[in-house]
């Protein structure tokens, strides 16, 4: 199973044009699945074909994992990750059913996004100190979050090619290595036009120079982290909100939410943030307590 596992990998990184990301949770997802089956079945997982797995096993892992305490959604995640190996398996002629087409889904628990009102959207853009450098870099990361909805990993991952002030749009390359073209408003680009004049200072701090050019760097003039950015937001929010949980994707949630009130179509919601199904956009459809009282 293990080989079986590396070439499955490979697919998805070579033919499915996944990203590291997803590949990395993928790998994770069914490692657990294979420790498992190492478990249930009393033999090496390098012991065990494709064959002997059924229905019956995965449902003990789904079983296992409740009994740990892991979510709804995280479980049925693992569920699809498990579900893709098994269409690849079949694909690859080593079983002749897919087992996890018989699990049934977990049903996801129906949660309304964390987001900012618009009050507490405007204390945070307004946090950051725009008298220093490093200041104007954090306004300028908050302003493009809140502007365009962008998600963490496509915001560091942006290079200085990417941003074209003129026409105040940002090219981003999202899941999948699907590229959308996004808009973002005057304050955003003003907070970026800022910012730049201090970046090429950040650049000369870098120890070597970079072959590519991050549009957001560290104090070092390295690429700005994931992890450094979601601390950055964290930080701001509890110095300008009470609120809890609130962190880089709840600016994206915010975003899509402020646009929905403010009768922005939902396909047109859909492309900006880039999501495959409008399903997944659907989830912003939640009607605000304001919005109830007026309309009554």
């Amino acid at each position: 199973m293990h080989t079986h596992l590396r070439c499955f990998l490979e697919y998805l990184r070579l033919n499915r044009n996944a990203s590291a990301r997803t590949v990395c949770a993928y790998e994770s997802d069914l490692r657990q699945f294979l420790s498992f089956l190492e478990q249930h079945l009393e033999r090496p997982a390098d012991q065990i074909t494709p064959r002997e797995v059924d229905h019956h096993a995965i449902r003990g892992f789904m079983a296992v994992l409740y009994d740990r305490g892991n979510s709804r959604a995280s479980s049925a995640r693992r569920l699809a990750a498990i579900r893709s190996f098994g269409r690849y398996l079949r694909r690859e002629q080593q079983i002749d059913q897919e087992p996890g087409a018989l699990v049934a889904t977990p049903k996801q628990e129906l949660k309304v996004p964390a987001r900012l009102e618009i009050p507490e959207v405007e204390a945070l853009l307004a946090g950051p100190d725009a008298t220093t450098p490093l200041g104007r870099r954090d306004r300028a990361i908050l302003e493009l979050f809140y502007a365009s909805g962008l998600r963490l990993s496509e915001l560091v991952g942006l290079d200085l090619e990417d941003v074209n002030l003129g026409s105040r749009l940002v090219r981003v390359l999202g899941k999948g290595g699907k590229e959308r073209i996004l808009p973002f408003h005057r304050n955003a680009g003003d907070a970026l036009r800022a910012y730049l004049g201090d970046r090429e200072t950040l650049v000369q701090c870098a120890p070597e120079r970079a072959t590519d050019a991050p549009l957001f760097l560290n104090y070092r003039g390295g690429r700005l982290s994931t992890r450094s950015v979601d601390r950055l937001v964290r930080r701001y929010v509890s110095a300008t909100s009470a609120r809890m949980g609130i962190s880089p994707h709840a600016l994206r949630h915010s975003f899509a939410t402020h646009m929905l009130e403010r009768g922005a179509d939902l396909r047109a919601i859909q492309e900006l943030l880039g999501h495959a199904r409008l399903t997944t956009t659907q989830r912003y459809t939640h009607v605000s307590t304001a919005q109830l009282m007026a309309l009554y």
